[in-house]
């Protein structure tokens, strides 16, 4: 794991309150122990969308995404933590955290930063 000392770049302004680890990483996708590949699976029941912030080339690559309240509720699953860091995200921004999620994020080099909600609709107009 790479050392996290700063992290620059578009952020995915994705807004969505209560997102739990089966949207994060759908449940068919828990079949591997392996951490790599699990990108591709990142939010895939929203990538089926027309205009999903993930598959907008404006976002490609982006190191930042910028969440809803609640993020990573639902199961303990550290898959979910695996798609995001195979998806190439650093750092998540949100109002709040399950604290499973928050520490499975840690754990594989993913920083969360617990923002204001007025301060996280900022960003998202950024």
């Amino acid at each position: 794991m790479d050392k996290l000392t700063t992290v620059e770049g578009r952020a995915y302004p994705f807004g969505m309150k209560n997102v739990d680890t089966d949207i994060v990483i759908p449940a068919h996708w828990l079949k591997t122990i392996s951490r790599t590949g699990l990108g591709r699976g990142a939010f895939e029941v929203l990538r089926k969308e027309p205009g999903n912030v993930f598959d907008d080339p404006a976002y490609a690559g982006s190191p930042i995404l910028i969440a809803g309240d609640n993020f990573g509720c639902g199961s303990s699953r550290e898959h979910a933590a695996w798609a995001l860091a195979d998806l190439g995200i650093k750092v998540v921004i949100a109002p709040s955290f399950s604290d499973i999620f928050s520490g499975n994020a840690f754990k594989n080099g993913i920083l969360t930063v617990v923002l204001p909600q007025a301060a996280v609709d900022r960003l998202m107009e950024v």
